[in-house]
């Protein structure tokens, strides 16, 4: 993962001698190697590399690329996969049964409802899924019991509660409960049954509340918040606990703090900041390994990636992406 800096200058990796990029159409475009280059020797021990992290989208006005990569451990290093059919910014992005799926959306003309879908068996998207029930972007995505549920976002004109879930088998989209609590931008986790729906901003201002959700009895309830403020964050479970860094503050600042839940005690605590403020950003568990992948610091859009390691509450830097992603977002599939 350390093969390019954020300038994409090789850092003294060895030349791969198993780089096989197969273009042709119904071939996933990492191609297995006999020898697998383990640069992972510092992170928890992984049973097998068939897990998959591919960086999708990001657009912006002046950076309409729309980029979609994924990394290959075999290789250590980023690989082009097919983009989107439709280029958008504040798409959310979510893995369910081995495919990926990205949901509304907006460019510099509309928001959207449309919903695709990716395969990395073929390396293509398919438009071929149902559409939200109205176009809206910011939408918050997270898998739980064989589901998506697509949560909040902003459809033109205020930030929304609804919640929909979609049925992959029946290839529909149905209301849930809404909310408590109006929010784009949101993030959310699986912990222990429940969803958990976390910051965000209520189209006034950055949130610190949290509100979980219980799939047996489809209610919501209120939570411990945050101890601060935040819209733009990534969230990820990680060792029993919910962790969630970067984003935005109440003053529409980039933050670089993070702070992870404990369910025990239902509390939050600070951990140690990330080197870089990151907004918009992804935090994803990969390999065993914390990640957090990407962002802007308010200058730059970065490629970077920073691990953290919980024994020594630290983050160090692990890494680029080939690639600036603004307002992208990362997906594992298992």
């Amino acid at each position: 993962m350390g093969v390019y800096n954020e300038q994409g200058a090789a850092l003294d990796e060895p030349e791969p001698q198993h780089m096989l990029i197969n273009e042709n159409k119904g071939q996933s475009a990492c191609q297995p190697s006999v020898f697998l280059h383990r640069r992972f020797s510092n992170l928890p021990p992984s049973e097998a590399f068939n897990e998959k992290m591919f960086i999708v989208g990001g657009w912006t006005h002046d950076d309409p690329s729309c980029l979609v990569e994924q990394f290959c451990p075999e290789y250590n290093e980023w690989r082009p996969a097919a983009r989107m059919v439709n280029k958008r910014d504040k798409v959310a992005v979510g893995a369910l049964d081995g495919k990926i799926y990205t949901v509304g959306g907006e460019d510099n003309v509309r928001c959207y409802s449309s919903v695709e879908r990716y395969n990395p068996d073929t390396d293509s998207w398919s438009k071929d899924v149902a559409p939200l029930s109205s176009p809206r972007s910011g939408v918050c995505l997270v898998a739980m019991d064989g589901y998506l549920y697509a949560i909040g976002g902003h459809d033109g004109t205020t930030a929304i509660n609804t919640v929909e879930r979609f049925d992959p088998k029946m290839n529909t989209w149905k209301k849930q409960a809404p909310m408590v609590t109006r929010r784009t931008r949101a993030t959310a986790a699986v912990l222990e049954g429940h969803l958990y729906v976390i910051g965000g901003n209520n189209g006034n201002m950055a949130l610190s509340s949290v509100e979980r959700y219980n799939p047996v009895d489809g209610t919501w309830s209120i939570c411990a918040h945050m101890l601060s403020p935040r819209e733009n964050a990534g969230c990820a479970v990680f060792l029993g606990h919910i962790y969630v860094a970067g984003g935005k503050d109440e003053f529409n600042l980039e933050v670089c703090a993070a702070e992870r839940f404990d369910p025990d005690n239902m509390r939050w605590t600070p951990i140690k900041r990330m080197r870089n403020k990151r907004d918009n950003m992804s935090l994803v568990v990969f390999k065993g390994a914390l990640l957090a992948v990407g962002g802007s610091d308010g200058v730059t859009n970065l490629k970077t990636i920073e691990v953290y390691n919980h024994e020594s509450n630290t983050w160090r830097h692990f890494g680029s992406m080939k690639s600036k992603h603004p307002g992208g977002k990362v997906a594992v599939l298992c």
